[in-house]
């Protein structure tokens, strides 16, 4: 596919601007969702030991509950980027260059629209949540920074969906399709 001087300038300095955007968010939030994983593995091993001496640690199942959010939406967007979904392609495989490049967008489309809403919907719950003044049962945390925490996680996803609509859209130098 023959593609214009033109379209070419627009694209490269928006692939370069958008591949260096999700690159730092999804380090970010890698790092970010890192620590949370470590204070997990450590919550884990002090209510293991406090169990064997003494008492659990109050409030460890809604801790583990709140930080494994974070840590599954903050890795959203970086798993994507590296492709490590699972995917099947035995079928897709079998069709055409030109059908798999259509199946490709269809699938980054779909993927980017489904996000959007479940970013906005997220959204819309925090919102409610915050109003409300909910409250974790036990140790009595604030609900609401936790689901605009994993709203931001689908958000990010959402802008590496794009990024590989538009890599598939204007294939190029810089790693498109």
């Amino acid at each position: 596919m023959k593609h214009n001087k033109a379209e070419g300038l627009f694209t490269k300095p928006l692939m370069e601007i958008m591949n260096k955007v999700n690159g730092l968010l999804n380090g970010l939030l890698t790092f970010i969702g890192g620590i949370f994983l470590v204070a997990m593995i450590i919550l884990t091993c002090v209510n293991i030991l406090f169990r064997i001496v003494w008492v659990p640690v109050p409030g460890t199942y809604e801790l583990m509950g709140l930080f494994g959010a974070i840590v599954t939406a903050f890795a959203l967007g970086q798993t994507q980027a590296r492709k490590g979904h699972v995917a099947v392609d035995i079928l897709i495989n079998t069709f055409s260059a030109k059908t798999r490049k259509v199946l490709k967008l269809a699938g980054d489309l779909i993927c980017m629209a489904f996000f959007v809403i479940v970013t906005w919907q997220l959204v819309v719950k925090g919102n409610i949540l915050w109003k409300t003044g909910e409250l974790t049962e036990t140790l009595k945390i604030i609900y609401h920074p936790y689901i605009y925490a994993v709203a931001f996680g689908c958000a990010v996803l959402t802008l590496v969906c794009f990024g590989d609509l538009l890599k598939a859209l204007f294939p190029g130098k810089d790693g498109g399709r």
